[in-house]
């Protein structure tokens, strides 16, 4: 039991519930539960039934570890086991549409159930990823309505946006600063007492719900647009033959050059969060020009990279349509088996476009949780004749992969290896 103080009174905080349990919301769910009790709810019976007996498909979190907490930790997809709960804490996905607006569903449905459970001077607290302003104008409105308490005098509202790091080890949940809210005084220094009892790094109060919203939607469109110049630098050295790497290699070394490598941008957040600000601002009158160029440029990537792979196969006499190409690595990033937004999926559709026999490889993939586009196009080795190899995630697992068994069916020889992520000593094209 955790008593935190306001300036009011004591609130004693018996139960936590954590509403999700993806890449957020488990390792945060198992942290807390090191100190509180904790109830991990999840609408999907798979995920709840997995996690009791302790499988993890996402692999941040081992058996070992999670079969360990059930003294504190229950998982269940039953809303009556959370209806004692003092505190909820929301980790839903907020992703976007097919015309990359906001998509609030998950985190309305998710409202709708706290509010058909909550009770007087219960916390709400979010960590998904929203434009300013969701919280108190959105979510707060769907509890009160199915609640029918008042917000800000029955129940209150947080804000503490997630900072996880999927296949990160060492920055795990506990290692992270805490950006903390509330919507009132003594709200936000219970909500930051409760996460600074398990943030060994600390926390950050924020003064408000909005500007805690606001910092969260920044860190990830900051990344997106200096990754958007070094793509568009990319593809201008590209124009005069010029290899980028060694590029960034002679600016790193003045002082306070950011260096970042070009790539593939997919993923929960940086692919998706910039879209939510750009949103709101249209919605207020303003054009976020460079955010939305920087996003026009990270999504256009696979196919400036598919173009030149054509090219490629003309000047090295591959028949195009007969070709075969392997792409190792399938998921958003390096060192990790999230494939949300993965932009691989995006270069293997621009790539069969020309007729070209597309094969992936990724062995942090587990078979189970494979979706369609990487059921059809995944192997399970590296067994086969490829004209073309290309690097797109830098996984651990492919440093030092030898490369000199495969042959090009169609050019007599060594496959042409194409680097997307510097991945390889030698490489015939570097993006």
């Amino acid at each position: 039991m955790y008593a935190a103080k306001s300036n009011k009174k004591e609130i004693f905080i018996m139960k936590i519930c954590v509403v999700g349990l993806g890449y957020v919301g488990l390792p945060l769910a198992a942290l807390l539960s090191t100190k509180y009790k904790v109830i991990g709810y999840d609408i999907s019976e798979s995920r709840v039934s997995q996690l009791i007996d302790g499988v993890d498909i996402t692999g941040e979190l081992e058996s070992d570890y999670l079969l360990s907490l059930t003294c504190n930790l229950k998982f269940s997809n039953s809303v009556e086991d959370a209806h004692e709960s003092d505190v909820f804490i929301i980790t839903v996905p907020t992703p976007i549409d097919e015309f990359n607006k906001p998509d609030l569903s998950p985190l309305i449905s998710a409202s709708e159930m706290v509010g058909s459970i909550i009770k007087r001077d219960n916390i709400v607290i979010f960590e998904s990823t929203v434009y300013p302003g969701v919280t108190e104008e959105i979510c707060a409105k769907v509890i009160e309505n199915k609640s029918g308490l008042e917000y800000n005098k029955d129940f209150f509202c947080g804000y503490s946006p997630e900072r996880i790091n999927p296949g990160d080890k060492e920055r795990s949940v506990d290692k992270i600063i805490k950006v903390t809210s509330g919507s009132t005084a003594s709200t936000a220094r219970i909500v930051d007492e409760l996460y600074k009892s398990v943030i060994t790094a600390g926390t950050y109060m924020a003064p408000n719900i909005k500007v805690a919203e606001a910092a969260k939607v920044i860190e990830n469109t900051q990344r997106d647009v200096n990754i958007a110049l070094v793509n568009e630098l990319a593809m201008i050295f590209n124009e005069m033959d010029i290899d980028t790497t060694e590029v960034l290699k002679a600016a790193s070394t003045k002082w306070n050059f950011i260096n970042m490598r070009p790539g593939l941008v997919g993923g929960h957040c940086i692919g998706v969060d910039p879209y939510y600000l750009t949103y709101r601002a249209e919605q207020l009158g303003y054009t976020p020009n460079l955010i939305l160029a920087s996003r026009q440029i990270n999504n256009g990537m696979t196919k400036f990279i598919t173009e030149n792979i054509i090219q490629i196969m003309v000047k090295e006499n591959i028949l195009i349509n007969k070709s075969s190409i392997l792409i190792l690595g399938a998921t958003f990033k390096e060192n990790c088996s999230d494939l949300r937004n993965s932009k691989v999926e995006n270069l293997v559709d621009d790539l069969g476009k020309y007729g070209i026999k597309v094969s992936v490889y990724d062995p942090l993939v587990c078979a189970s949780s494979k979706p369609q586009w990487l059921k059809k196009y995944g192997v399970d080795s590296l067994n086969g004749d490829f004209d073309i190899i290309i690097g797109a995630v830098a996984h651990d697992q492919f440093n030092n992969i030898d490369l000199t068994p495969m042959r090009s069916p169609n050019r007599g020889g060594s496959p042409v290896v194409v680097d997307l992520k510097n991945m390889f000593v030698e490489a015939d094209w570097r993006l």
